[in-house]
């Protein structure tokens, strides 16, 4: 009987080899999906309609039938991806708009003390749950910090991303139609075309990105991909090195990805704890919006930005969600990227501190 080397078998088993081809054929089925969805709500006019399309129908598709994670690196190509999109908007222009900013990013800090207060009490004492994870699910964004914490300290980590999760998906799905429903933020005019990146340029920010993000992750940042990739964007926009947006298909595919893998997160939550935490993640949701809306409007009057670009900053969502939502729904991107940036790093340096305190495993009353 043959027998093959070690070498023979790594080459067997590389990206030729059956496992490999059906595991690329499931994630292409998986993308295909989001892209389908992406392409039936901008057939609709749906507002921010590829990154919510590709969400929901992942979403439903998942729910009937258990879809494959992608693979890290996928995520990891989307978030660099996205990061060279949110670091665009730091055009000389727009920084130097940017004045205003420092009094709204204030009011986002006692915004976001307001929420985790408002959100905790609500699912301490209506949920009954302890205030170690009341007071994580109530944690406006940065899931990995909250899930690491959680882990850390022995917190409940299924109902805690349930909810976590379960606000970023109404948040994606129904924000932008019920501001465009509301007249906050009306259908959005044609704007006139941007200059797009020629390839080169778009490989070389890409690749200074990557290797900012190498750095980053070497020092211990969290999503060091996305940070990396923010940074050497808007230092290379900022200061005028590099001037121009990401192709358009590579935009769509940036929010498409990120649509189905927020989908597909969602849908491999198991149904049993879906519907029973549901009711408390909807109640929980509606607590922290009521909080971040009130703080939304005085926060816009004071940077001269609309209600509906203040509304979508301030939103309890994740970073690269939320700041690409902005972008899809043509706001300014640079004022909500901004304040998530800062509540991410917020809430990744101090929610360990601010929890330390509290005991693991706290007994349930």
């Amino acid at each position: 009987m043959l027998r093959c080397s070690g070498a023979q078998r790594g080459i067997m088993t590389g990206v030729g080899s059956p496992s490999t081809l059906k595991v690329l054929s499931r994630e292409a089925a998986v993308i295909a999906i989001a892209a389908v969805g992406g392409a039936l709500f901008a057939f609709l006019g749906a507002p921010a309609a590829w990154l919510s399309g590709a969400m929901i129908l992942t979403l439903l598709v998942a729910l009937v039938r258990p879809l494959p994670v992608l693979r890290r690196s996928w995520f990891d190509s989307t978030v660099l991806l996205s990061g060279a999109i949110i670091g665009s908007s730091a055009t000389p222009e727009a920084l130097a708009a940017a004045v205003c900013y420092p009094a709204s990013l204030i009011i986002l800090f006692f915004a976001m003390a307001g929420i985790m207060a408002a959100t905790g009490t609500y699912l301490r004492y209506v949920a009954r749950w302890s205030w170690l994870d009341s007071l994580l699910a109530a944690a406006p964004g940065a899931l990995a910090t909250v899930l690491a914490v959680a882990q850390s300290k022995g917190a409940d980590i299924g109902r805690i991303s349930v909810v976590q999760l379960l606000r970023l998906l109404v948040l994606v799905a129904l924000l932008p139609g019920l501001m465009q429903l509301t007249g906050l933020h009306p259908a959005m005019a044609v704007a006139p075309p941007a200059k797009i990146l020629d390839p080169w340029t778009m490989l070389l920010l890409l690749l200074a990105g990557f290797a900012a993000g190498l750095v980053l992750d070497r020092l211990g940042v969290a999503a060091p991909m996305m940070f990396g990739a923010i940074l050497s964007s808007a230092v290379a926009h900022g200061t005028g090195l590099v001037e121009g947006s990401l192709p358009p298909p590579v935009q769509i595919a940036v929010l498409v990805m990120l649509g189905s893998t927020m989908g597909a997160r969602i849908g491999a939550i198991p149904r049993r704890d879906l519907l029973k935490l549901f009711p408390l993640a909807v109640g929980g949701l509606l607590v922290s919006l009521a909080v971040a809306f009130a703080f939304a409007l005085p926060a816009a009057l004071l940077a001269g930005v609309s209600y509906a670009d203040s509304i979508t900053a301030f939103a309890p969502g994740g970073l690269e969600a939320m700041a690409m939502l902005a972008f899809a729904m043509g706001l300014d991107m640079l004022y909500v990227s901004s304040h998530h940036l800062m509540r991410f790093l917020i809430i990744g340096f101090a929610l360990p501190f601010l929890l330390d305190r509290l005991p693991s495993r706290l007994p349930e009353r």
